[in-house]
C-alpha cells in the first residue's frame, strides 16, 4: 500500500473512532401515559359554587358514589397502589373518608380505623385537638385501635391546607403508628406527588410532603 493510500486509511479509522466516541443524543422521555379512568372520576365530581357559604367552591362526590362503575375505578386507583405495601390499617377521616377507606382496607387486607369526631366513639379514645380558621376541631380514635409500628394509611375525599391530614398523622404517630401515606381523592395545588386532571387530584401524598405546621382545613 502506498503512503498516501496508507495515511487515508490512518484518517479513516480516526473518523470512525471519533464518531463512535461522541455521545449520542438522549431520546426525549417517553410521555407518562394518563389512565383513561381518570376522566370518568373527574366528570363525576360536581362542583357547588358557594357552598356551604359564599365563596366556597364545594367538590361534591355524590354524583360518583351513584355511577357504581366510576366508584369502582377511584377505590381500584388506590388499591392498585397499596397491595403489596404491607399496610396494616386504613385509617378513614369522618365523613367521607369513610366511603372509601373501608373499600380500601379489605381489598388490601388491612383492618379500617374510624377517625371521628368528638362523642361519637363509646370507650376509652386518644385524642388530637387541631385549629380551625375560627376555633378548633377534635378528632379522637379508640386506645387500642393500632399496634405500635404498625403500617397505617390515611384516607379522605380531599385535602385542601392539610390542616386535618396533619391532625390525623400526629393522632396516629402517638399511638405508635408509621404513617406511610395519605390518600386522597381530591385535591390543591400546593401538594406534590400528584397526577392532575384537569380540576382534579388523584392524590396519594407522602406524609412528610405535608406542611405539619398547616392548621387551617
Amino acid at each position: 500500500m502506498g503512503e498516501e493510500a496508507k495515511a487515508a486509511a490512518a484518517l479513516a479509522e480516526i473518523a470512525v473512532t471519533d464518531a463512535a466516541a461522541v455521545p449520542k443524543p438522549t431520546p426525549p422521555p417517553a410521555a407518562v401515559a394518563v389512565d383513561p379512568r381518570l376522566q370518568g372520576i373527574s366528570d363525576a365530581i360536581r362542583v357547588v359554587p358557594h357552598f356551604p357559604k359564599q365563596g366556597i367552591m364545594f367538590n361534591d362526590i355524590t354524583p360518583l358514589l351513584l355511577r357504581p362503575g366510576v366508584f369502582k375505578d377511584a377505590v381500584d386507583i388506590f388499591v392498585e397502589r397499596y397491595r403489596g405495601m404491607a399496610i396494616a390499617a386504613v385509617a378513614g377521616i369522618e365523613a367521607r373518608g369513610f366511603i372509601f377507606g373501608p373499600a380500601i382496607a379489605l381489598a388490601i387486607g388491612a383492618k379500617f380505623i374510624p377517625l371521628r369526631k368528638p362523642k361519637k366513639l363509646p370507650g376509652e379514645v386518644i385524642s388530637e385537638t387541631y385549629v380551625l380558621e375560627y376555633g378548633t376541631d377534635c378528632l379522637q380514635m379508640h386506645v387500642g385501635a393500632i399496634e405500635p409500628g404498625e403500617r397505617v394509611l390515611i384516607v379522605d375525599d380531599l385535602v385542601a391546607t392539610g390542616g386535618t391530614l396533619c391532625a390525623a398523622i400526629r393522632l396516629l404517630e402517638r399511638a405508635g403508628a408509621d404513617v406511610v401515606e395519605c390518600a386522597c381523592l381530591i385535591g390543591l395545588p400546593k401538594f406534590k406527588e400528584c397526577t392532575w386532571l384537569h380540576s382534579l387530584q388523584i392524590a396519594s401524598e407522602r406524609w412528610t410532603d405535608i406542611d405539619k405546621s398547616a392548621v387551617h382545613y
